[in-house]
């Protein structure tokens, strides 16, 4: 495995690791949690074994499966003038900015499996 991938996936792995630790004040963040430890320690497996391509894809795809089920909150979230509250805290009159957040992460998760498949 060439040096830039090795250094590419423990990139990765910090970064999924570090969206995982956030997680943990998170009302749900066990799933959460979850979530970003599984594609970190995909990103750092793979540095030292192959993974299958269809453990990758299936995991990329359930990744995305999840994403489906707020995908509906991200199109509410896109016909908001005011933007920048994905960046606030929540609002429980406004699900639509959890969900986002939630379909956005799980896109960046899916990424982070499929750039595994890469050679």
């Amino acid at each position: 495995m060439k040096r830039s991938r090795k250094i590419t996936n423990i990139v990765l792995f910090i970064i999924f690791i570090l969206f995982a630790i956030v997680q943990l004040n998170d009302p749900d963040g066990i799933i959460w949690f979850l979530v970003y430890a599984l594609v970190a320690g995909i990103c750092l497996y793979s540095n030292y074994r192959t993974i299958p391509k269809y453990t990758l894809l299936l995991v990329a795809v359930l990744l995305l499966a999840y994403a489906g089920f707020h995908f509906s909150l991200f199109l509410d979230y896109l016909q908001t003038e005011n933007k920048e509250e994905i960046f606030g805290e929540m609002v429980y009159e406004k699900p639509y900015l959890e969900g986002s957040r939630e379909f956005l992460g799980l896109l960046i998760a899916a990424l982070g499996v499929l750039y595994q498949l890469k050679k």
